[in-house]
C-alpha cells in the first residue's frame, strides 16, 4: 500500500515533524481539536519545548508538515493513521489509581470509524494496555458504515523528553506489532517502509501486537525499577558513609548492568514511568498475577520513600522546623531540558514544604507561571489557590528565588545551576546564615560551595560541614 499522507490525532508532533524531515516526498498533516495548540503549531512559539524540534519543523512547515484543527478531511485523504492521544491513569471507577484511561483512545479511534471513506492503516501510538489494538480493531469494525477494510499496528514510542529529537534520528530500535497475517503483514511493511528513509532495516523490529504493545510498559518499568533501586542503595549510602556516585560507577563497570539510569536523585517523575508501571500492576492484578503486581508497586512505593527521605533530611538540618523558613526551589520540571512537570518530584517536594508552613520561591527556565500554579493547587478549589499564594513566590532567576532564603533545594538537573553556571558566592551573600543547600540530583561540586561558606548535603552522601 502506498503511503503518501499521514495525519496524527493530537499529540505526536516531534514524531511526525522528524518523519517529515526525513521524508520529504510523504505530506504529514498533524491534527488537534485544540485550535490555540494547533495555532501554536504554526507559530514562532511551538506548543511543547524540546531541543531541536524548531529548527525540524520550520524546515518542514508548509512543504509536507502541516497543522490543521479539519480532523475529518485529515483521516479522510490518509492511508496511515497515528493514534497518539493521552492515556492518563483513571482517576474514579475500576482500576482508579493504576489502570489507564482509554476515554481518548476509543473516541479517536470512533472518529476514525465514522469519517473515514476508504481502507487505512491505523497505528497505535500511545502507550496502552496489553490488547488494546484488539479493542480498536472491533471498534472500527463495528462502526464503519463502508464496510472498509482496517489495519491495526502497535508501534510504541521510546524517546526520552529533552533528548527527542535525537533519540527519533538515531532510534535504538523502531517496533512494529501487527496481525500475523497477509494484511498484517503488508501493513507493517507499510510502515517500515516509512521508518527506513532513515532507520536501518535492522533496526526495524516486526513482532505480534501483544509483544510490541508489552514491551513499551516493560520497558518503561525496568528503567524505573533501575532509578528505584539506585535511589533505595542511596538511603544506605546516607546512612553507612558510602558514596552513592561510587556505588553506582562501580556498578555501572559491570557489562551485565552497565551504567544508564543509575544516577541516584530526590525520584523519577514524567509523563510515562509511573503511569506505566501502575498499568503494568493492574495488568497483573487482572491476570491474577499479585506477586507480579507486588514487586512492580515496590518501584513506585520506592520513588515516594526517596521524596519523603529527602524532605525529612531537609527538615532536619533546618532544626527541625520549616515554618517561616524560606526555601528556593531550583527546578520545577521533572527533568532538564523539558517544560514537562507531569509527576515531577519538584511538585511533591513544594506541597511537603507548604505543608510545614515553609514559604517558597521557585524557579525554572523553562516551566510556566500558570503551569507552576496549576500544579500547585487543587483543581477547581480557588480558595485553596489563595492559600497557596500567599506561601509560594514565583520567580524569574535563580538569584531572585535564593534572596533571603535559608536553603536552596535543586530538583530539577538544568545546567544552569551547576557551580560553574551559577554565581553561587553571590547567591550565598544573600542568603540567611547559616545556608544550606540541598542538592536531589547530583549535580553540584560539594567542596566548592563548602568553601564558600554553604552547608551542603548532597542525596546519596552523608552529611558534611559544622552542622553535622
Amino acid at each position: 500500500m502506498p503511503v503518501n499522507r499521514i495525519p496524527n490525532e493530537s499529540l505526536g508532533g516531534p514524531t511526525c515533524a522528524v518523519i517529515a524531515h526525513k521524508n520529504p516526498h510523504l505530506k504529514v498533516t498533524i491534527v488537534d481539536i485544540n485550535a490555540t495548540r494547533i495555532a501554536a503549531w504554526n507559530s514562532d512559539n511551538l506548543p511543547i519545548y524540546e531541543p531541536g524540534l524548531d529548527e525540524v519543523v520550520k524546515e518542514c512547515r508548509g512543504r509536507n508538515l502541516f497543522f490543521s484543527t479539519d480532523v475529518d478531511a485529515a483521516i479522510i485523504e490518509s492511508d496511515l493513521i497515528f493514534v497518539s492521544v493521552n492515556t492518563p491513569t483513571k482517576v474514579k471507577g475500576v482500576g482508579a489509581g493504576y489502570a489507564a484511561d482509554l476515554k481518548w483512545v476509543e473516541s479517536a479511534t470512533r472518529h476514525i470509524a465514522r469519517v473515514a471513506t476508504s481502507d487505512k492503516i491505523v497505528v497505535e501510538k500511545s502507550t496502552v494496555p496489553c490488547r488494546t489494538a484488539q479493542s480498536m480493531r472491533v471498534i472500527l469494525e463495528a462502526n464503519s458504515t463502508a464496510n472498509l477494510k482496517f489495519d491495526i499496528l502497535s508501534n510504541p514510542e521510546f524517546l526520552a523528553e529533552g533528548t527527542a529529537i535525537p533519540d527519533l534520528m538515531k532510534p535504538d530500535r523502531v517496533l512494529i506489532g501487527s496481525l500475523d497475517t497477509d494484511r498484517g503483514r503488508s501493513a507493517a511493511a507499510s510502515l517500515a517502509d516509512v521508518y527506513a528513509g532513515w532507520v536501518p532495516r535492522s533496526q526495524i523490529i516486526t513482532m505480534n501486537l501483544w509483544s510490541s504493545e508489552l514491551s513499551k510498559l516493560a520497558a518503561n518499568a525496568i528503567l524505573a525499577q533501575r532509578i528505584s533501586s539506585i535511589n533505595a542503595l542511596s538511603a544506605i549510602c546516607e546512612a553507612t558513609g558510602a558514596d552513592v556516585d561510587e556505588v553506582s560507577y562501580a556498578c555501572g563497570l559491570d557489562t551485565r548492568i552497565g551504567p544508564k539510569f543509575l544516577k541516584a536523585s530526590v525520584g523519577f517523575g514524567g509523563s510515562c514511568f509511573q503511569k506505566d508501571i501502575l498499568n503494568l500492576v493492574y495488568l497483573s492484578e487482572s491476570l491474577h498475577l499479585p506477586e507480579v503486581a507486588a514487586y512492580w508497586k515496590q518501584v513506585v512505593e520506592m520513588n515516594e520513600y526517596q521524596k519523603r527521605r529527602f524532605t525529612n533530611r531537609i527538615i532536619s538540618k533546618l532544626f527541625n522546623t520549616l515554618t517561616g523558613k524560606r526555601i528556593a526551589l531550583f527546578g520545577f520540571a521533572f527533568k532538564k531540558d523539558t517544560g514537562d512537570t507531569r509527576e515531577s518530584a519538584a511538585i511533591t517536594l513544594a506541597k511537603y514544604f507548604l505543608a510545614e508552613s515553609a514559604l517558597v520561591s521557585i524557579y525554572d527556565p523553562k516551566v510556566d507561571e500558570s503551569q507552576i500554579w496549576m500544579d500547585l493547587s487543587e483543581p477547581g478549589v480557588e480558595s485553596n489557590l489563595d492559600a497557596i499564594k500567599k506561601q509560594v513566590t514565583i520567580c524569574d532567576s535563580a538569584y531572585s528565588a535564593a534572596e533571603g532564603a535559608d536553603c536552596v533545594v535543586i530538583a530539577t538537573e538544568w545546567e544552569e545551576f551547576r557551580v560553574e553556571n551559577l554565581d553561587y558566592k553571590k547567591i550565598y551573600d544573600s542568603m540567611q546564615k547559616p545556608a544550606f543547600l540541598f542538592d536531589g540530583r547530583l549535580i553540584i561540586d560539594s567542596k566548592k560551595l563548602e568553601d564558600i561558606g554553604f552547608q551542603v548535603e548532597v542525596i546519596g552522601k552523608g552529611s558534611t560541614g559544622a552542622f553535622e
